[in-house]
């Protein structure tokens, strides 16, 4: 994500960021399995803002395991 302005009054610009996600899957027959990663490299960024006062930071290193099974 590259630099971007902040609020619509311009005001203010959040910095850009690289996230690097991964994922992991195995499936066999009807069952599936799956690791997603997400923020593999723990950066830190900002997400979004509502103001200069209110910037949302991103997810920090976060592993989702999945299993799912077709009937």
């Amino acid at each position: 994500m590259g630099d971007r302005q902040g609020d619509l009054a311009n005001s203010f610009e959040l910095p850009s960021y690289l996230r690097t996600d991964a994922a992991i899957f195995y499936k066999q027959g009807r069952l599936r399995t799956a690791l997603n990663f997400k923020n593999l490299l723990d950066i830190e960024y900002f997400e979004n803002a509502d103001s200069s006062a209110r910037v949302n930071p991103g997810e920090p290193f976060t592993v989702v395991g999945t299993v799912g099974f077709e009937f």
